[in-house]
């Protein structure tokens, strides 16, 4: 009998026999905590370990700020502090509140690799499945034990194929597009407790931040990760940054046996947007077109890389943000805001007239920039929407592309018939 992709990573991590539903000690590569869960984690560790705790490798256990960033509040401050010290005494390295998003500095610097298995406590750690890691956000008390020991405990999944059937999308639907149709398509849970493997014509003509983008929402279809075999480009990216060029990614064997298997036809695919109150509730956009819009959230870990905000820029270029339209942009990591810098797109969105600001999360709790009031309308490019998650108002999410066609209009808006018909307000 053969292995899917999380059962070969887990065989290369673990004694323990492998297969769905058993329980396996998992040795790991990467542990973090970011400024959310970090100081519980901090606490845990001294209350069960005492003060003087050793970690299991301190090279290998990083601190991450990208909730709150930098602190705006004296309890955040006060957290993020107790951390530094922490990671001082201990030898840990901290990516401070200029670093970006957690997730992201782990696939730009090598932190994370194909094959790998990283934990923390971010709930969208299975994003980085975008690159062939096993990523999981865990709980204080897992992650607390991780830190100490460097091991962790889970239970075999199993796994399902995603085949998408069609030939590959064109401006201006993009992978986020591609994303919401995956959700509308099997739900929220569709996928659930289980492990995904994406596959099809679509997903081998997909560059890494398409694949980032399809890999951060499988936590909202229920899924425990999703996969995406890595092409010889990201291949590469990982060898120079890790200084390792025997980096490879498990292959799934020809028998490896699946739960099920679905194949998602994405012919003719039209701009997605996910309406209030769930990211399931998937609509196309030209159906819920002409709801006046007050603001607009570009960024997040789904869709935050540079060439995220080159899509947005493509409208702002030659549109103003509308009148009355708070429209927001926060870059995922300081890399890609020394990009967008360096390229002229900060420019470019600044004279449109949109509100730009230092990296982290953004868009998705509260803190952070891209909160609604009651009442607001928002148009947003993360991945969850539920009441209450970015504030009191009505979130929808959508592509960066539908975010900056809906902020230069002050309505919802399809890029499609906008772009055609050189629509202006």
């Amino acid at each position: 009998m053969g292995h899917t992709v999380i059962e070969k990573i887990f065989m290369n991590h673990s004694s323990d026999e492998v297969r769905p539903g058993n329980i396996v000690w998992l040795d790991i590569d990467t542990r973090t905590a970011r400024d959310f869960g970090g100081p519980n984690v901090v606490k845990r560790l001294e209350s069960v370990y005492g003060e003087d705790v050793a970690l299991a490798d301190p090279l290998k256990t990083y601190f991450t700020f990208d909730c709150v960033v930098p602190a705006n509040n004296i309890p955040y401050a006060n957290n993020q502090q107790l951390c530094r010290v922490f990671a001082r005494e201990k030898g840990m390295k901290v990516f401070d509140v200029d670093s970006g998003i957690g997730s992201h500095v782990a696939v730009e610097q090598g932190l994370c690799w194909p094959g790998s298995i990283y934990v923390g406590t971010d709930s969208h750690l299975n994003i980085l499945g975008a690159v062939g890691c096993f990523g999981q956000g865990m709980g204080d008390a897992d992650i607390a034990f991780a830190f100490k020991t460097g091991r962790t405990w889970f239970e075999v999944p199993e796994t399902i194929k995603v085949t998408f059937k069609g030939e590959p999308y064109q401006f201006p639907v993009t992978a986020k597009d591609l994303t919401l149709w995956t959700l509308r398509n099997l739900g929220s849970r569709g996928a659930l407790g289980c492990a995904v493997e994406f596959t099809g014509d679509v997903i081998d003509t997909l560059s890494m931040h398409e694949r980032i983008t399809l890999s951060s929402m499988v936590t909202e279809m229920g899924g425990i990760i999703g996969f995406i075999q890595p092409n010889e480009k990201i291949l590469n990216h990982f060898q120079k940054v890790t200084g390792n060029n025997a980096v490879s990614m498990p292959l799934p064997d020809a028998d490896a046996v699946y739960s099920r298997a679905i194949e998602i036809d994405i012919a003719g695919l039209k701009p997605q947007i996910a309406c209030p109150p769930k990211p399931d509730n998937v609509k196309d956009v030209e159906d819920v077109a002409g709801r006046p819009v007050n603001g607009v959230f570009i960024g997040s870990c789904t869709n935050g890389r540079v060439e995220d905000f080159h899509a947005a820029a493509k409208i702002f270029s030659r549109f103003p943000v509308h009148e009355g339209v708070m429209a927001k942009a926060v870059p995922a990591t300081k890399g890609v805001f020394g990009e967008l810098l360096a390229d002229g797109t900060i420019a470019t969105l600044y004279n449109a007239g949109v509100i730009i600001s230092n990296p982290g999360c953004g868009g998705c709790a509260s803190g952070q920039i891209g909160m609604t009031g009651k009442g607001e309308v928002q148009i947003s490019t993360s991945n969850r929407n539920f009441r209450g998650k970015q504030g009191d108002g009505d979130t929808y999410l959508a592509s960066p592309v539908v975010a900056a066609v809906c902020a230069v209009t002050g309505k919802i808006t399809d890029p499609v018939a906008f772009l055609k018909e050189g629509v202006s307000r």
